[in-house]
């Protein structure tokens, strides 16, 4: 019993990582694309997020790899929600451009 509740937080600790990496990748672009100075943004959230999510593993795992390999699975899983909810950008169609006319 014990060891499945550890399991089972470390599949939620994945979704939570997973949500905070990729909610912050998708806020750091809103962000970053109206700002005077972008490459800082990128690089700044980039490094921060990393960061967080790499100790996030390395202490959940605890030297466990199920353990990580279930927060693995849960920061996928946040991918694909996060990648859903936020959606393509507005005005984006799915179809595939026009091509300009040329002569032949």
């Amino acid at each position: 019993m014990n060891e499945s509740v550890s399991l089972m937080d470390a599949l939620i600790a994945g979704v939570l990582l997973g949500t905070m990496f990729f909610g912050g990748l998708w806020w750091t672009v809103r962000q970053g694309v109206s700002a005077k100075r972008p490459a800082l943004w990128f690089l700044g959230s980039l490094l921060l997020r990393t960061g967080i999510v790499l100790a996030g593993f390395y202490f959940v795992a605890g030297g466990h790899w199920e353990r990580l390999l279930l927060c693995l699975l849960g920061f996928v899983i946040a991918h694909f929600t996060v990648t859903r909810l936020t959606g393509p950008p507005v005005g984006h169609h799915n179809s595939p451009a026009k091509e300009a006319g040329h002569a032949s």
